[in-house]
């Protein structure tokens, strides 16, 4: 499917645009339905705020900023695609479509290497986001949603965006691989994982304090508690590489907020469910909420 892309567009300035579309709807498919059965008006219940990892809800200005910032990452985020695409059409990358000769455990195989692959790279380039300033200034953009939606997976600035598709990019080039695997890997597998983590709501299935995989708590910690020089909860699928660095937030110091232990300490009643104000976000649904020029001002914490 998408090699068919590229050689409809002819050109990589209208295989970029094509992406851009796709992606556009792919991320308000996968965001907005997660985001009205969370935070939108009667969906809105004591059973699941009581595994809201921060008890409030943001505000509809900030999930505008959101919004906006998600379209600018966006833009960015489809150019490696675009340019791999370009190159395995002209014959510059390993890139094939369909089977491509090979059977069916190479294509397993190349997907796990590149899960592993693409999970140690985020969590590398995240980290390295936090520990040098040079890419903290650009970083520091996303850490303005520190109680986040859903749609602040790729909240991010341009640069941040153009790195972390990069993998897009260069895995082709360097390893034989089945186009659409590795977009459909990068798309249904990390975009969705990435609203989950995002969320900003825990899970009865999936207890916060498993060893193997992060969950929605970690990256609430990551984007509540980390700043420049305190990565905390780098990684996106698991924790092996933050245990292995030593950068897991330190809750046995400085005591652990998930929900699971607020229901355990008695903090998730429903009495404290009546305290919290509830948040109107049909203004969302207004153009003249759009259209002010506050809309594209969005000022990152220091």
């Amino acid at each position: 499917m998408l090699c068919e892309i590229s050689e409809y567009g002819g050109s990589l300035l209208y295989t970029w645009l094509g992406m851009s579309v796709i992606e556009t709807a792919f991320l308000f498919l996968t965001s907005a339905p997660v985001f009205y059965y969370y935070y939108w008006g009667d969906q809105v219940t004591y059973e699941k705020w009581a595994y809201k990892s921060n008890p409030k809800y943001p505000t509809p200005e900030k999930v505008r900023d959101e919004i906006v910032q998600m379209m600018k990452g966006m833009l960015c985020a489809t150019v490696c695609p675009a340019v791999s695409l370009e190159l395995a059409r002209h014959g510059l990358s390993q890139a094939f479509c369909g089977w491509g000769g090979r059977s069916l455990s190479y294509h397993v195989g190349t997907f796990l290497l590149c899960w592993i692959l693409a999970d140690f790279f985020e969590f590398s380039y995240h980290r390295l986001g936090h520990m040098d300033l040079r890419f903290w200034s650009h970083h520091r953009h996303h850490h303005v949603f520190h109680n986040p939606s859903p749609f602040s997976v790729i909240a991010d600035e341009p640069v941040d965006q153009l790195f972390r598709s990069s993998p897009l990019l260069f895995i082709p080039i360097f390893l034989p691989i089945n186009m659409d695997l590795l977009f459909i890997q990068f798309g249904l597998f990390f975009y969705t994982y990435g609203v989950y983590l995002h969320c900003g709501y825990e899970h009865s299935f999936i207890s916060p304090h498993n060893k193997v995989l992060n969950t929605s708590f970690q990256h609430y910690a990551h984007h509540a508690r980390s700043s420049m020089n305190t990565p905390y909860h780098c990684g996106f699928f698991l924790k092996l590489w933050d245990q292995l660095l030593g950068s897991l937030y330190p809750t046995q110091e400085k005591g652990c907020f998930c929900a699971e232990c607020a229901r355990s300490n008695g903090e998730r009643s429903e009495e404290e469910f009546g305290k919290v104000a509830r948040v109107d976000y049909s203004p969302l649904l207004r153009p003249s909420f759009w259209l002010s020029w506050k809309t594209f001002k969005i000022e990152a914490k220091e």
